[in-house]
């Protein structure tokens, strides 16, 4: 009997094992629920009712709406932290980062049940300013994921190139716009991916913050908790559509980016 030898590619049975339990075969379950009606039949009335009903167009609207403002606050706080963090002159670098990333390790219903006691005690009613409280917790949920990634982008930087712009008669902000500022570009993509998808569906912030608007995630939960397997599926399938295209655009700018360095100046 000829003995088993043990090759490499056998390491990655148990990622194909898990990758075909829990990712291809609930996507092929979503997607039949999501082209059939309820007596099993193949059926595009699902993918219509999507793109005619104001309720799930409307939503799909307010959730971009919500990522992208959040993404964009973020990105404005976790830049300018980033960058002194990384560029400053500063010691313990590690530990200071380690105060931005801690909030990271509590739990998410801890943090989020402190931020609206806060807001409560500054707004009174929460339900005054539904949006504004949506994108702070949010920004206060995600910030991290925007924080590091730059930060390691940032850290990386070659002092080389940013004395030598200096020493060929580069100001500071001419230097910051056409150096660091580009070399920061894959932190950037990185950060705004991991914000800007996650905050298209995270309904919890808003549930738990007194906001009765729907985003994708909550609105595919009534779907399916109204035993709805058919809408809540093509609601899911075209969510799914929706951040690959996200993630493909993300991605082309990473690789154009990379493809273009050492001709910034």
């Amino acid at each position: 009997m000829k003995a088993l030898k043990f090759n490499r590619k056998h390491l990655c049975i148990p990622y194909s094992v898990f990758l075909i339990l829990f990712v291809i075969a609930p996507l092929l379950v979503i997607i039949y629920y999501a082209f059939t009606n309820g007596q099993g039949e193949i059926s595009f009335d699902n993918f219509i009712a999507f793109f005619t009903s104001t309720n799930t167009l409307g939503t799909l609207v307010y959730s971009f709406t919500v990522s992208i403002v959040t993404t964009a606050v973020c990105l404005l706080i976790a830049y300018p932290t980033a960058y002194i963090l990384a560029r400053g002159p500063f010691k313990k670098k590690h530990v200071l980062l380690m105060l931005f990333i801690m909030p990271m390790w509590i739990n998410f219903t801890l943090r989020v049940t402190a931020l609206k006691e806060i807001l409560a005690v500054i707004e009174g009613n929460l339900s005054a300013f539904p949006f504004l409280n949506t994108i702070i917790g949010m920004s206060y949920d995600f910030l991290p994921f925007m924080i590091l990634p730059l930060y390691n982008s940032l850290a990386k930087l070659d002092n080389n190139l940013l004395e030598a712009a200096s020493d060929l008669g580069a100001t500071k902000a001419r230097v910051f716009l056409q150096v660091t500022l580009p070399l920061s570009v894959p932190g950037i993509i990185s950060g705004v991916t991991m914000v800007l998808l996650p905050s298209m569906t995270n309904y919890v912030v808003l549930d738990m913050l007194y906001n009765s608007t729907y985003i994708m995630g909550s609105l595919i939960g009534s779907y399916f908790a109204a035993y709805d397997w058919h809408g809540g599926s093509m609601i899911s399938l075209v969510l799914l559509i929706i951040i690959f295209i996200v993630t493909l655009i993300t991605n082309r700018f990473s690789d154009d980016d990379s493809s273009n360095r050492g001709t910034i100046l």
